[in-house]
Parts: structure tokens; C-alpha cells; sequence
């Protein structure tokens, strides 16, 4: 069986897919939330680069063909940008950290 033919996996990225769909529309409206709103998105936001990350790491350990392709594809179009996947986490996750550090010098 294939890497993506895994109804497991299909699952999975279809969840996370939606997932990250939903925060981001709701990204959208985080100037106007409250501070623990904020800190809310925020920690869901980590879990989602979290999660990402894991799922990424099961297709770059894949042999599956599709799978390493789809690897392939994603550095590629990263590396249009001059990032890696590593250095998109790290950016990632450099921005959540400011979120979170500019949400803490936030009077109360």
C-alpha cells in the first residue's frame, strides 16, 4: 500500500488541512480578540506547527515514492523563496514566539 492510498493518512491531512484552514479565517479577526483570545490562537496555532511538523517528518521517513515527491515538491517551492522546511518552521515558530512576547507586555 501506498503512502497516500493510507486511510489513516488521508485522514490525517485531510484534518489537519481543515484545521489550518479554520485558524487561519480566524487569524483574520485577531486584533480584535481579548488577550486570553489571543493567547488561545496562539497556543493552537503551535500545536497546528506541531502537528505539521510530525506529519512532515512521516513523509521524509517514507519510502514511498509519492511520498518523497511530495517532499521533493515542497522543498522545491520553499527553495523559490531561499527557505528550507526547518528554516519555515523556524519561522514559524519565531513569529508565534513575538505574538506571545508582545501579548505579554500587553497591560492587562
Amino acid at each position: 500500500m501506498g503512502f497516500f492510498d493510507s486511510e489513516i493518512v488521508q485522514t490525517e491531512a485531510k484534518q489537519l488541512f481543515e484545521d489550518y484552514q479554520s485558524l487561519i479565517r480566524l487569524g483574520e479577526q485577531y486584533g480584535k480578540f481579548d488577550r486570553e483570545g489571543k493567547k488561545l490562537f496562539i497556543e493552537q496555532m503551535e500545536g497546528m506547527m506541531d502537528r505539521y511538523r510530525i506529519f512532515m517528518k512521516r513523509f521524509e521517513l517514507s519510502e514511498d515514492f509519492m511520498a518523497q515527491m511530495s517532499v521533493q515538491q515542497l522543498r522545491t517551492q520553499l527553495g523559490q523563496f531561499g527557505m528550507t522546511p526547518q528554516q519555515m518552521f523556524d519561522q514559524m515558530n519565531l513569529t508565534l514566539a513575538r505574538m506571545r512576547s508582545d501579548l505579554e507586555k500587553q497591560p492587562y
